[in-house]
């Protein structure tokens, strides 16, 4: 083989070995950064990881927001209006939070089974519903 083809050969294989190298890492950090959502029904039927982090959505169940002590932590319960999931979050929530509202929450279970929130989000229409939601709460009245 001569030189020049030789050295073609070897830049379009490293060529091709880092272009393959680019998209495996591109995938692996999507996967890592990929977090989907369960209703309380799925996580109460053992279908959330127990080891990573996802989106639980719902309705907070009225009656059922503690604040015990003086902190930021702040207790609640989920409910897709057929299972509920007992929700700790540290941190301040937003001015919309209240008994009644549909929220989507971003963290994991923890070894109690209870759902330790990173972040809790709500909308600021009082009439909107995050579409995972209204989604899931639609799909277990439809179960009934």
């Amino acid at each position: 083989m001569k030189p020049i083809r030789r050295q073609r050969l070897i830049l379009i294989i490293l060529m091709v070995v880092g272009i393959g190298t680019a998209v495996g890492f591109a995938l692996k950090s999507f996967n890592e950064n990929l977090m989907y959502f369960f209703s309380t029904t799925d996580v109460m039927a053992g279908k959330a990881p127990k080891d990573a982090l996802f989106r639980l959505g719902g309705m907070v169940v009225k009656g059922s927001v503690q604040r015990p002590g003086d902190g930021l932590t702040v207790h609640f319960k989920l409910t897709d209006f057929s299972k509920e999931v007992a929700v700790e979050y540290t941190g301040i929530l937003p001015d919309l939070f209240r008994e009644g509202q549909g929220i989507v929450a971003n963290g994991k279970l923890d070894e109690r089974g209870v759902f330790v929130a990173q972040e809790v989000l709500a909308k600021h229409d009082e009439n909107y519903m995050p579409p995972e939601v209204k989604a899931s709460l639609k799909q277990q009245s439809e179960g009934k």
